[in-house]
């Protein structure tokens, strides 16, 4: 059983049984150094030793004792723990000073001190070293304590983190697969067999990246763009020229890591604000280049522009088409990479929407998604 029951801190405190037998040994065992020295100092005889090892196995064994008890007391209310710890400190030191007092009148029948004079020298070393001990055991305790309320609240924190990110994550929006099937439903019953089982494979493969994905995993920039493809490749299917989108992406940023499904939303906003209202369609581009030690992302529409209602997603506020906003991309972008991004929203004179995102460049190795993955 652990007599250090509370969290270590570090590598020391990995096995906290080790960690206690080896401070309680090594202490006790510098305690007896520091005694023997100290006699040979003042002129002892070797057989100075025997009282003081006999001393050193009886502080080792009642501080034994000790441990379990302040184990068991140390949870307890502080009233009760310090008033039962002092009182069993009180009890050992007079246990331990008396069996050294004994030791000592044994070894030197002829000594002119008597047993209590003896007893009271004792007492004072005991005491001392008692207090130290106990000192040292609740202030380890207590430290370890701290350290694992600390990495409590840090667990908690992440977990809140991780939470927010699926909520956040979870919030894409349901009326783009509505969308979809009912487009897949209207190909069926006009008997296009054909654009139907393309558009229903692509729906799927999109379905299938999106549910399998972590919703707190970051993907690289490529793997984004591959998925913002899949997406596109079944708004085209509905829109036809009418969408029209383009991709610059520099290949020196395609391993850049970001939060998955984070420029999804954007082109959600600009199917619905740019494409569907213009009879002519719009054009979406997507373009990622370095700047400096940051990715800059930026996509840009040729829409008539989003008017300030307060309902409206420039304001941040979640609409009826994205069900999250660029206020969930912002959100995302904080838990992702905290002060270190920057999310700006711009709108031409003659219409037109535009949204860059900074976020520093974190590469990794490339990984790939498509209809064959599982």
């Amino acid at each position: 059983m652990p007599l250090f029951r509370l969290t270590s801190p570090g590598p020391f405190f990995d096995n906290k049984v080790r960690a206690f037998w080896n401070l309680q040994i090594l202490g006790w065992a510098a305690w007896l150094g520091l005694r023997g020295v100290s006699g040979l100092a003042n002129g002892q005889a070797f057989t100075f030793f025997i009282p003081q090892t006999i001393s050193a196995i009886t502080g080792f064994s009642l501080t034994l004792i000790l441990s379990v008890c302040y184990r068991a007391l140390i949870s307890r209310r502080p009233l009760l723990m310090w008033g039962v710890s002092f009182g069993l400190a009180g009890v050992a030191t007079a246990l331990w000073a008396f069996i050294d007092a004994w030791v000592a009148q044994i070894q030197n029948p002829d000594s002119e001190a008597g047993f209590t004079s003896l007893l009271l020298g004792a007492m004072y070393i005991d005491a001392t070293s008692l207090a130290a001990w106990s000192a040292l055991y609740f202030a380890i305790n207590y430290f370890l304590q701290l350290e694992e309320q600390n990495d409590r609240v840090l667990r908690l924190e992440a977990q809140a983190a991780s939470a927010q990110l699926a909520m956040l994550r979870y919030q894409l929006n349901p009326h783009f697969l509505f969308n979809t099937l009912n487009s897949i439903s209207t190909l069926v019953l006009l008997k296009q067999a054909e654009p139907a089982n393309a558009m229903l494979s692509r729906l799927s493969a999109f379905l299938r990246y999106t549910l399998a994905n972590e919703p707190t995993a970051q993907v690289t920039l490529a793997q984004e763009i591959e998925t913002l493809k899949l997406y596109l490749d079944i708004e085209k299917m509905r829109f036809e020229e009418r969408l029209r989108p383009h991709f610059m992406i520099d290949p020196a940023v395609s391993r850049a890591r970001l939060p998955s499904l984070l420029l999804q939303p954007l082109i959600e906003n600009a199917i619905k604000y740019a494409v569907t209202p213009q009879e002519e369609g719009a054009d979406i581009t997507i373009s990622a280049q370095l700047a400096g030690q940051n990715v800059r992302i930026t996509v840009s529409d040729t829409g008539a522009g989003l008017s300030a209602d307060p309902s409206d997603p420039t304001t941040g506020v979640a609409t009826e088409s994205t069900g999250v906003g660029l206020a969930n991309i912002r959100d995302r972008l904080a838990q992702a990479f905290g002060d270190q991004q920057r999310f700006d929203v711009h709108m031409g004179a003659d219409g037109g929407f535009t949204v860059v995102i900074e976020f520093p460049f974190q590469p990794d190795g490339q990984m790939t998604i498509g209809t064959e993955r599982t």
